[in-house]
């Protein structure tokens, strides 16, 4: 094999400004999914005395660790 057959990756530079949406929107998601999955426990809800959301994230909750009972 040739030494000019073998090609070299370069980095590409990515401006922070860019990135700083995609951050940002994956930290209110990751926020907003932890909230669902780790603190929402239906008596508490900021969506009133429903159990519908933690039933619905019920499974996930006991997988990940957090108790709900």
């Amino acid at each position: 094999m040739s030494s000019s057959a073998i090609t070299q990756s370069r980095p590409v530079p990515v401006s922070v400004s860019e990135t700083l949406p995609w951050l940002i929107g994956a930290l209110l998601f990751g926020l907003v999914l932890y909230y669902f999955i780790g603190i929402d426990e239906g008596a508490t809800s900021v969506f009133g005395n429903s159990m519908v959301v933690h039933e619905f994230v019920h499974d996930a909750r006991h997988f990940l660790g957090f108790p709900c009972h």
